[in-house]
């Protein structure tokens, strides 16, 4: 009967923010409250729950998540973004373009959050296919495949930064992880796939038509090049080498590791990368305080949704938790004969397939996989990577990204499950392979 709840509240909660198009957050909460009641949890303790469950999630992640969209705000806003993708598109000439389109896209998409990435990367698309008479699909799609990518695994993105907080793995090693594995999601669903849409054309649209004049940052200088690599990188440089430091330097050493603990926080890193980007992207490129702040604040705003939804995840979590059916649940999926990696990527995956949010997708499965991760022994760092791979699979009809790329490209639906659907099946199998090779390994 218990198992049968957890089933229905998951069905509940697929349905209300699928077919009753209710509010991620707000059906996280509702039906955590209901499923609450259902369990047994006595009413008096329900409130004391809820809050309980939103104060664990969000403590951790708050301060990382606000911070990384911060930084992508401005990264967006001072034009450093759109010179890293012409100095791709350079570096690898028209022949290679696919592959720089691809670099250009895990580049830009570590420190952008999805959407601002791929509103800020489609016009240069389709600058690239006026300029050069090419498809849409054939070079937009391997730049795309590399954002989604680094969405599902790459802190500082939300999902894999709830999933580091909610099974205890580290930032540093899951990045790091997560970097070995995007690499060949992305060759084989960007540029190796994408070779094979080339006949797939896109509609004509004036709003795509490239501009020799961009009036958006007349007002300041640009930021160089190396500036803008420099910046949009930092997070990942520091959060790498302060993973790395310990193992180089002496046990001995206290002081030493006390400072590299310190600044190794990912909310520090993140901290340290805003005020750097303060300076080298704002302050010195002619903006003042006042505007710089008001960039952040934009930025804090675009992401207070995906906040809420996190929370409300939170509570679910919260609820299987003292209600013990975690752990009956665990000891029940430990007897299937299915690896916990695999097992945990299909329960993703269906609930992504149904709900359509990669992030809502990845959020409610780990509320029920938590505990088998704890008592199974798989690392923490592959289990968020597992999860994340799961969360790019089934994307269809009911997901924003999948109505976004048919109207801007202007495709059929039939070639939009074609293109897009088939290149986030690949990347979400390639993903999960590479997890499990890692599983060999580490």
């Amino acid at each position: 009967m218990v198992f049968i709840i957890v089933l229905l509240s998951l069905l509940l909660l697929i349905v209300s923010i699928t077919y009753f198009k209710v509010n991620a957050f707000l059906s996280f909460l509702i039906v955590s409250i209901l499923t609450a009641v259902a369990l047994g949890i006595p009413l008096i303790k329900i409130p004391g729950t809820v809050e309980k469950g939103i104060a664990a999630i969000m403590g951790g992640l708050t301060l990382i998540i606000v911070l990384g969209a911060m930084l992508g705000k401005i990264i967006a806003e001072s034009g450093a973004a759109e010179n890293i993708a012409t100095v791709m598109v350079r570096l690898f000439g028209v022949k290679h373009l696919q592959w720089g389109m691809a670099f250009t896209g895990f580049v830009v998409g570590i420190p952008l959050f999805y959407g601002v990435g791929f509103v800020l990367l489609v016009p240069l698309i389709f600058s690239i296919v006026y300029k050069y008479k090419l498809s849409a699909v054939y070079i937009g799609l391997p730049m795309l495949a590399a954002l989604s990518v680094t969405h599902g695994f790459i802190p500082p993105h939300p999902s894999p930064v709830a999933l580091v907080v909610l099974f205890g793995a580290d930032m540093g090693m899951t990045l790091i992880y997560g970097l070995i594995v995007a690499i060949p999601a992305i060759i084989i669903g960007g540029p190796i796939f994408g070779k094979t849409l080339g006949r797939i054309k896109n509609g004509e649209s004036e709003v795509f038509q490239p501009q020799e004049n961009n009036a958006q940052y007349e007002s300041y200088s640009r930021p160089t090049a190396w500036n803008s690599f420099i910046t949009a990188l930092l997070p990942v440089f520091l959060l790498v080498l302060l993973t790395i430091l310990p193992y180089l330097i002496p046990t001995s050493n206290a002081f030493a590791h006390e400072l590299i603990t310190f600044f190794g926080s990912p909310a520090i890193v993140m901290l340290i990368a805003i005020i750097y980007a303060t300076f080298s992207l704002g302050i010195y490129r002619g903006r003042s305080m006042k505007n710089i702040m008001g960039i952040y604040t934009e930025a804090v705003k675009d992401i207070a949704m995906i906040l809420l939804i996190i929370a409300g995840s939170g509570v679910f979590k919260q609820v299987m938790e003292e209600s013990g059916v975690s752990v009956l649940l665990a000891q029940s999926l430990q007897t299937l004969p299915i690896h916990p990696l695999i097992l945990a990527w299909t329960i993703t995956a269906i609930i992504r397939g149904c709900v359509g949010s990669a992030t809502v997708a990845a959020l409610t499965a780990a509320s029920v996989l938590l505990p088998l991760m704890q008592s199974s022994g798989v690392n923490p760092n592959l289990m968020v990577l597992a999860i994340g791979a799961g969360s790019l699979m089934f994307s269809h009809v009911n997901d924003a990204g999948f109505w976004m790329f048919k109207e801007y490209f202007g495709l059929t639906v039939k070639d939009t499950l074609r293109s897009w659907s088939v290149m986030e099946a690949l990347v979400s199998i390639v993903g999960l392979l590479a997890v499990l090779l890692l599983s060999f390994v580490v």
